[in-house]
């Protein structure tokens, strides 16, 4: 029988985080990310000037973890800051060059995280569509 934790949606859905969380990170090393580097990059789009604020919200992140991820991605060359020529307490983010090439290969990253667990594209879709319904009733 299974035990009361078992049967808590938040701990299957931690315990699942974070095993998708380890693959992804075994994955993304040839390209230097952690994960929260790797959402970082997927969430910006080629030739888009964002918001630091604008980012987070996409990402579910602050900037105080914002922030310190944006400055290593700026460092390995990925990520540009400047400040806002209408605002200049305002941060834009836009990928560089190098950062848009490595974009284009991440989405390789994720087939092979779907292979590894084993569940089929209609069992993904269904899943996806589930816990979007949860986010979206905030």
């Amino acid at each position: 029988m299974p035990n009361q934790l078992d049967n808590q949606l938040c701990f299957l859905l931690y315990a699942t985080s974070k095993e998708i969380i380890r693959q992804y990170t075994m994955l993304l090393k040839p390209y230097d990310l952690t994960y929260t580097g790797y959402i970082t990059m997927l969430a910006l789009e080629d030739n888009e000037h964002i918001t630091v604020k604008e980012l987070g919200k996409r990402l579910f992140l602050d900037s105080g973890t914002l922030t310190p991820l944006l400055k290593k991605l700026e460092t390995k060359g990925y990520v540009c800051r400047e400040r806002s020529k209408d605002d200049e307490r305002q941060m834009q983010i836009y990928l560089t060059k190098s950062g848009s090439e490595v974009r284009q290969k991440l989405p390789e990253v994720s087939k092979q995280v779907m292979k590894q667990s084993n569940i089929s594209a209609q069992q993904f879709l269904q899943l996806k569509e589930v816990l979007q319904d949860i986010l979206q009733n905030d």
